[in-house]
C-alpha cells in the first residue's frame, strides 16, 4: 500500500503593490530624498559654486541616461556619450563664458551628434537624429540656464558661505519657487483636488492643485524678490505666475512623454520619487523664463 502524498504547498501569492493613497507615493522615502537633495544643493551653493555646477552636470548626465533608457522602449536609440559629453560642455561654458558661448556650443553638440550618428547608417537616422536633438534642447540646454543664472554672480572659486552673491540668491529663488509650485499644487490637489485638469494625461493633476501652486508661488515669489534680491513686488508676482504655469506645463509634457512610451517613472533612482527626470520636468521649464525676468528686471 502506497503512502499519500502530503498535499502541496499553496503557491505563494505576488505581494501587492503598496498603496500610498491618494499621495500617490511613498512619503516618508520621499521626504528623505528631498532633505538630502535640498542639502547638498545648499552647502554647494553656498560655500563653494564650482559644486554645484558639478551637481548641475552630473543631473545632466543622468537625466541623459534616463531619456535613452525610455526612448529605448520605443525603439528609439540616442547616442549617450555624445549627449552625455556635450551636455556637461554647454553647463561648464555657460557658467564661464555666458549665453553666446551657450548657443555656441549646443549648435556644435548637435552636428557632432548628427555626424555621430552617420556611422549607423541610413535606417532609423532621422528618427534617431530628431530625438537625439529634442533630448539636447529640453536637458542640457534648459539646465545650463542654471549655469547663466549663477554666472551672475561671477565665477571665481573662492571657498567660504558666500549668501550676498546675485547668482546663489538667483538660483535659490528660481528653485524655492519652482519647489512651492509643486508642494502648493501637491497640497492643494491631494486636499481639494476634484476637477482634473488633463484627465487623459495626468489624472491625478487638477484645477484646485493648479490654483494652489499659483497662490504658493506668487507668496514665495513676491517675498523673496522683495526681501531676498532687492527688487521690486510686482516682479515677485509676475514670476510667480510664470513658474507656476510653465511648472505645470513642463509637468503635463513629461506626463505625455510617459505614457507615448509607456513606461511609470524614467527611472528609480531616487527614493519615494522616480527618476530624476520626474523631479526636474518643473524646474527645466521654469528656468528660462525666470533667468529671463530676473537678467531683465533684477540684477
Amino acid at each position: 500500500m502506497t503512502t499519500p502524498d502530503p498535499p502541496a504547498a499553496p503557491a505563494p501569492q505576488p505581494k501587492a503593490p503598496k498603496d500610498h493613497g491618494r499621495a500617490g507615493r511613498d512619503l516618508r522615502a520621499a521626504v528623505i530624498s528631498a532633505v538630502v537633495l535640498v542639502a547638498a544643493i545648499l552647502v554647494s551653493l553656498l560655500f563653494w559654486k564650482p559644486a554645484f555646477m558639478g551637481i548641475v552636470a552630473i543631473a545632466v548626465v543622468i537625466a541623459v541616461w534616463e531619456l535613452h533608457r525610455g526612448l529605448s522602449a520605443k525603439g528609439v536609440d540616442i547616442p549617450e556619450q555624445p549627449l552625455m559629453l556635450g551636455g556637461v560642455v554647454m553647463v561648464v561654458v555657460a557658467y564661464v563664458w555666458g549665453a553666446p558661448a551657450l548657443v555656441t556650443a549646443t549648435a556644435v553638440t548637435a552636428l557632432v551628434i548628427m555626424l555621430w550618428l552617420l556611422r549607423r547608417g541610413v535606417d532609423g537616422y532621422v528618427k534617431n537624429a530628431t530625438a537625439s536633438v529634442f533630448t539636447l534642447v529640453y536637458v542640457p540646454f534648459l539646465a545650463s540656464f542654471v549655469a547663466l543664472l549663477l554666472g551672475e554672480g561671477g565665477t571665481a572659486p573662492a571657498f567660504g558661505l558666500d549668501v550676498d552673491d546675485p547668482g546663489v540668491r538667483g538660483v535659490i529663488t528660481f528653485i524655492a519657487i519652482t519647489v512651492a509650485s509643486d508642494t502648493g499644487g501637491y497640497v492643494a490637489g491631494v486636499l481639494f483636488g476634484k476637477h482634473p485638469m488633463a484627465r487623459v494625461i495626468s489624472p491625478k493633476k487638477s484645477w484646485e492643485g493648479f490654483a494652489g501652486s499659483m497662490v504658493a508661488t506668487i507668496a514665495v515669489g513676491v517675498w523673496l524678490v522683495s526681501s531676498f534680491l532687492g527688487g521690486d513686488w510686482w516682479v515677485g508676482v509676475l514670476l510667480g505666475v510664470i513658474a507656476a504655469v510653465m511648472a505645470t506645463l513642463g509637468d503635463l509634457c513629461e506626463s505625455v512623454m510617459k505614457r507615448d512610451l509607456g513606461i511609470k517613472d524614467m527611472s528609480q533612482v531616487i527614493p519615494g520619487h522616480g527618476g530624476l527626470m520626474d523631479r526636474l520636468d518643473s524646474l527645466l521649464a521654469t528656468v528660462a523664463p525666470i533667468w529671463l525676468v530676473l537678467y531683465y528686471l533684477v540684477f
